[in-house]
């Protein structure tokens, strides 16, 4: 069973709110390094890729939205991995659609196809054991099953579903038939269910046969099947991406996978895990995969802490302190255009504050600090009436598109890495230390000729420094293999 071919389907959507300020709307959890030094995304693309196991993984087909679509094939370059499609999702409509979408995509090639659905903003720290649970899912899903993923508990959580498991698992980790989904319980009936030993946190990962999925949309969920076939059927490629088809896409029901499908069908069986896992749903679940020392506490970045308890201290921001003397359950996330200070008991209320930011009108509430781009992102550094300063960093080989401005002339001092500037008829290189003026209405591009990054500086002036402020003649983001766009 071993030799079958497996194809990774990764989730990648979503907004992490209950891990702001370092995940938001424009740049969510799953694109940030949490815990260690690679992104959510990345660790999730390597666990279910053949250099780390002896399961045959194809290449992965990641779905996401158009904004991300560059940071996908950015974060998994730099680990290495070729993606297979890239399905960019017009909206986002929840797990069910997106999983059809992956299935239907599959099927008009490989009908035979086997789907590992998985979210990429979870942590599975053995991977090995992971891959273990899937072979000894193979089975069930060649006998035509729809298989997830229970975690075994490690204590009485009321912020995830558990699925109720018809027998006791026994030490083989081998399948076993699924009774029931259970929602959210309170903390009572959490309780009483991690003793009974039969439930078990639904981790939201599946393994199937493509073909059958389809089939079990069409029986469960027929609603769903014409407005995502014709989603797929007229997708468009795109500089490499599968844009689905915006118009039938926004007829699709907004619908989790469970309730759509899996809550109906009865050919369901449950993998059993305990190998470790975590959806990091909040700095709490941050705390503890991050491994606290004796004293309970974790710190990050430059943070400090002295006589703390149970806390967190993070800093997330360069040359920024976060300094807690005292401190006890207290988790305090630093970022140089915000800061999170709250109690750990509150972790799950998190969310509030997006929220209370979004109704007060705070660009923190959704927007990240830096401005990822096809060619590389930018950072406001310094914003006034008349100027704004900015570090943009471009990688090898990408381009600007070339544009020009009304309002605002530019100051481009470079201090890495070397600048093919373009300013109306004349190109010119500017190197590290060097620096070029670009008058107001000038037409003008930057690029990066060389195998480095670049970065400069560049400085706004004028009578108004707002990002709708250009004209594009023409979009270039690449040349060469820096970065796609």
């Amino acid at each position: 069973m071993i030799s079958a071919h497996i194809t990774p389907v990764i989730l990648c959507g979503g907004s992490g709110t209950r891990l702001w300020p370092l995940s938001r709307k424009s740049y969510p959890k799953q694109f940030v390094p949490l815990v260690g030094k690679k992104t959510l995304f990345q660790a999730s693309a390597e666990r279910l890729s053949s250099v780390t196991s002896a399961l045959n993984f194809t290449p992965p087909v990641v779905l996401t939205g158009s904004d991300f679509r560059f940071i996908v094939t950015e974060q998994l370059a730099e680990i290495g991995i070729d993606p297979g499609a890239i399905l960019i999702e017009p909206e986002g409509r929840n797990t069910a659609p997106a999983i059809l979408a992956a299935a239907l995509h599959l099927t008009a090639t490989d009908p035979e196809a086997i789907m590992l659905v998985a979210p990429s903003d979870h942590v599975v720290p053995d991977t090995d054991a992971f891959h273990a649970a899937i072979e000894k899912g193979l089975a069930s899903v060649a006998a035509g099953k729809l298989v997830t993923f229970g975690i075994k508990p490690t204590h009485a959580e009321t912020a995830y579903g558990y699925l109720e498991l018809a027998a006791q698992p026994d030490a083989s980790g081998a399948a076993v038939d699924l009774k029931q989904f259970v929602e959210k319980p309170d903390a009572a009936r959490a309780a009483e269910m991690v003793d009974a030993g039969t439930f078990m946190w639904n981790a939201g990962i599946f393994l199937f046969k493509a073909k059958d999925i389809v089939a079990a949309f069409a029986e469960h969920a027929p609603r769903l099947t014409a407005p995502v076939s014709a989603a797929v059927d007229a997708a468009q490629i795109d500089l490499g991406f599968l844009r689905l088809d915006p118009e039938a896409w926004g007829q699709a029901e907004d619908i989790s996978i469970d309730y759509a499908v899996m809550e109906r069908a009865a050919n369901l069986a449950v993998v059993p895990f305990d190998g470790g896992w975590s959806d990091l749903g909040g700095w709490d679940a941050v705390w503890r995969e991050a491994g606290p020392d004796a004293d309970g506490v974790v710190t990050s970045g430059d943070a400090t802490a002295i006589e703390c308890e149970n806390s967190l201290l993070r800093s997330d921001s360069e040359h920024l302190e976060v300094v807690g003397i005292g401190l006890k359950n207290v988790m305090a996330i630093a970022m140089n255009d915000a800061v999170l200070v709250a109690d750990m008991s509150r972790a799950q209320d998190v969310k509030k504050a997006v929220t209370a930011l979004k109704a007060k009108g705070s660009v923190q509430a959704t927007t990240f600090p830096k401005d990822h781009r096809p060619w590389g992102w930018f950072e406001s550094l310094a914003v006034g009436s008349r100027f704004q300063v900015k570090r943009i960093h471009v990688h090898p080989g990408a381009a600007l598109s070339l544009q020009s401005h009304f309002h605002r002339s530019e100051h481009w001092i470079v201090v890495e890495g070397t600048a093919q500037v373009t300013i109306d008829d004349e190109v010119r290189l500017v190197t590290e230390n060097q620096s070029v003026y670009l008058p107001l209405g000038c037409v003008h591009r930057m690029e990066n000729p060389g195998k480095v990054p670049m970065v400069l500086i560049e400085v706004q002036t004028g009578s108004y420094v707002g990002e709708d402020d250009i004209i594009r003649y023409e979009d270039i983001y690449s040349r060469g293999q820096g970065a796609k766009g």
